[in-house]
């Protein structure tokens, strides 16, 4: 895999001698890898992210591992805060709501495992640590959105495609919520919607069924287990 430099000027030192632990992922929406890499370089932008994944797999690299991109915003994840200073960013070239949510290409997924095989090497990071923005910002953010394989990921060992049946309900689900790392305090259905776009996308019902549960109390085990 050959990786690209396109320094961003979006970024900083990371906060408190903070490390990486976490890994976010994103998608653009936007029409083309190129205009979000324009975006993601452009100063009055005040945005960025570690790296950039192109639809034929190139990838760029906008900001050094070490240092703090400008790519997840408030939010939080396990009880952690300043999840900047915490992950690296990584942007996946993905058009999303702009043309109906496309699958992402195949190029850009096989660059995306081998660029998370040496992320996760570097930093130890276990793959309960690789999350979606919208896991971390239920109701506030909804990226990478359905069509990502966190199945194939997970196959591979580079991230968490949990399943599993557990009781029913807002009260379990918000129970098993908040043992998996997802934010507490917000708004229910908001939490929900996250959930289920990663790991439930076809399911529509309003009220937390058992494979919703299920797929939290799993991601949990498998967070206690790293």
């Amino acid at each position: 895999m050959v990786v690209l430099d396109a320094p961003s000027p979006n970024c900083g030192e990371r906060r408190g001698g903070l490390r990486p632990t976490l890994v976010v992922l994103h998608h653009t929406a936007m029409l083309t890898a190129e205009a979000a890499l324009a975006r993601l370089c452009d100063p009055a932008g005040e945005v960025s992210s570690h790296y950039l994944v192109a639809e034929d797999g190139r990838v760029w690299r906008l900001v050094d591992e070490g240092r703090r991109a400008w790519h997840a915003g408030a939010g939080s994840w396990r009880g952690m805060d300043d999840i900047n200073s915490r992950s690296i960013g990584i942007e996946l070239a993905n058009a999303g709501p702009l043309a109906g949510f496309p699958p992402f290409a195949e190029p850009l997924m096989a660059a995306l495992e081998a660029l998370l095989d040496g992320i996760m090497a570097r930093w130890g990071i276990p793959a309960a640590g690789v999350i979606a923005h919208s896991d971390m910002a239920p109701g506030r953010k909804a990226d990478p959105g359905p069509k990502l394989d966190w199945r194939r990921l997970a196959r591979g060992g580079r991230a968490v495609a949990a399943e599993g049946r557990g009781a029913p309900g807002w009260e379990a689900f918000g129970a098993a919520a908040a043992a998996a790392g997802y934010p507490s305090g917000g708004d229910r259905a908001a939490l929900l919607a996250a959930a289920r776009l990663r790991f439930r996308p076809w399911a529509r019902g309003v009220e937390p069924e058992a494979e919703d549960t299920g797929a939290l109390l799993a991601l949990a085990a498998a967070a206690r287990g790293a």
